[in-house]
């Protein structure tokens, strides 16, 4: 078939297929679309990028009913990412047919999904994790269930998914449809198959030609930042896609390249999911031409046109290197491929490159240093200047050397202070010989010169601000002549005990 109007399609289905502009069916639309329109099991084994979300999504959207206001389909993903990405194309396709969709994802709040269950979300669309726990909760119902998709079922044993899949299965009808797609078929996949799908049709087209340019370059494991950004800069401007092992690599790779001037965004596990959003729909936009990831972008994420993937580091196995080369050349696109190999690398990518089905050619990278110069210079950071209040002049950034000495000289000045109210002290005292006590206004003016003098800290001191910006009045001290009795009384209003009894009235100084 070369077109999708060859199809029995309904008119609504073929208007939404124009909209995303999709003409051509690849092969394995061609082969499972027919089979799932017929009602009948699928499993479904092919290239990554080879165009299986429309070859589930079409059969999904024409065998749903309209007029039954609740979740007649279930599509299941290993990722948020790959999940949003399936609700996008499905909620076009859905909205032609006047159809409802959900998403259910981790890391986005409960309130919308169960709403959106709540008004009768026909197709629901999310990971394992959060279906699993909305059903355990009774905010989805699969008793009326027609339809059951498991996308990259393999990922999803991979990552610890497969108890709470076969306990999502357990609770949908015998008589729904179910259809799996597997890059690999491990042991798992079979249990599945003998255990909850019918007689299904297989359908295998991981044989069709590679469209993707595989090379391998071997490069010392200090110049592997010079030759990255050879990469970069030989891309003039196209999109890249680059994949290190750990999220704490990709993170320190991706201020590396920041200051050598590159716009970089990263994508890994420990970051919002608002911010995966985000980086992701900057990245297709094109804001940003590269994109630092981790294995989390490795499979299922359909991004048009993405020139190069370059793999910073090896991955843990085969399958991972397949699907993060299976990022471009995706429909049958040209790609290129390109693997950054130390001399430490070369044993574990003689084994892995046995497994590809491909040769990769080895070859020398030749560093320009021309270029790797021509990169802009790591951004200087500029230091925090501190602007005076009074005349607006800028002083300059003190260190903790500076803070110290200024210290010593502070309180330097302190005991200097503190020696001369001292001998004014003691000049009053010889000056009032005779006398028992010096008279009381002079000790009381010279009292307050010494306190008012004194620059006051902490939580009491004399002159703060307070927090509304008005200066807080100065505290006085007050003396008592020896004649005069130092202690008064005041008296509290009585307070009942615990045992009934008042409170003893008490003196205050």
């Amino acid at each position: 078939m070369s077109s999708f109007s060859d199809f029995n399609l309904q008119p609504a289905t073929r208007e939404a297929l124009a909209i995303i502009e999709i003409i051509e069916p690849t092969p394995i639309q061609v082969e499972t679309i027919p089979v799932l329109l017929s009602g009948k099991d699928l499993m479904g084994q092919s290239a990554t990028g080879s165009g299986k979300t429309l070859a589930y999504s079409i059969p999904i959207v024409e065998r749903l009913a309209r007029n039954q206001r609740i979740a007649q389909s279930l599509v299941l993903l290993p990722t948020r990412e790959l999940a949003v990405q399936v609700h996008s194309v499905l909620d076009i396709l859905a909205a032609k047919r006047r159809l409802t969709t959900a998403l259910l994802v981790g890391g986005r709040p409960y309130a919308s999904q169960i709403s959106a269950l709540r008004h009768g979300a026909q197709i629901v669309v999310g990971t394992p994790g959060r279906v699993k726990d909305l059903l355990d909760r009774g905010d989805l119902v699969l008793s009326e269930l027609r339809m059951c998709i498991l996308d990259e079922a393999d990922q999803m044993l991979d990552i610890g998914f497969a108890p709470e899949i076969e306990e999502i299965l357990a609770t949908t009808p015998e008589t729904r449809q179910m259809v799996l797609f597997s890059a690999t078929m491990p042991d798992w996949i079979a249990k599945l198959e003998q255990k909850f799908l019918k007689d299904p049709v297989k359908v295998d087209v991981l044989s069709a030609k590679s469209t993707i340019e595989q090379i391998a370059y071997k490069v010392p494991q200090e110049q592997k930042v010079e030759a990255l950004c050879t990469l970069l800069q030989s891309a003039k401007g196209e999109s890249s896609l680059i994949f290190g092992r750990t999220k704490y690599g990709v993170e320190k790779l991706g201020k590396q390249l920041s200051k050598l001037g590159f716009e970089i965004g990263t994508l890994h596990g420990d970051k919002s999911q608002r911010a995966r959003e985000k980086v992701l729909t900057e990245f297709r936009s094109g804001q940003v031409q590269t994109l630092l990831a981790t294995n989390v972008a490795a499979r299922g994420l359909d991004i048009q046109g993405i020139y190069q993937v370059i793999n910073y580091e090896l991955p843990e196995s085969s399958d991972l290197f397949t699907h993060r080369v299976g990022r471009t050349g995706r429909m049958g696109r040209q790609g290129k491929a390109i693997t950054l190999l130390a001399p430490s690398d070369m044993r574990k990518w003689r084994v892995m490159a046995r497994n590809l089905g491909q040769a990769v050619e080895l070859q020398q990278l030749t560093i320009d240093e021309k270029t790797v110069s021509a990169v802009p210079a790591a951004k200087s950071e500029v230091p925090v200047q501190h602007e005076l209040e009074q005349n607006g002049e800028q002083q300059p950034k003190r260190d903790r050397k500076h803070f110290t000495e200024a210290r010593k000289d502070r309180g330097q000045a302190q005991s200097k202070q503190n020696s001369q109210t001292k001998s004014s002290l003691d000049s009053v005292a010889s000056n009032a010989k005779g006398r028992s006590t010096p008279p009381k206004a002079e000790r009381l003016a010279l009292v307050e010169r010494s306190f008012s003098s004194k620059k006051r800290y902490g939580r009491r001191g004399v002159g703060r601000w307070s927090s509304s910006g008005r200066a807080m009045e100065r505290r006085k001290v007050h003396t008592f002549p020896a004649s005069e009795p130092r202690y008064g009384t005041a008296r509290r209003k009585p307070r009942s005990t615990s045992k009934g009894r008042p409170w003893q009235e008490r003196v205050s100084i």
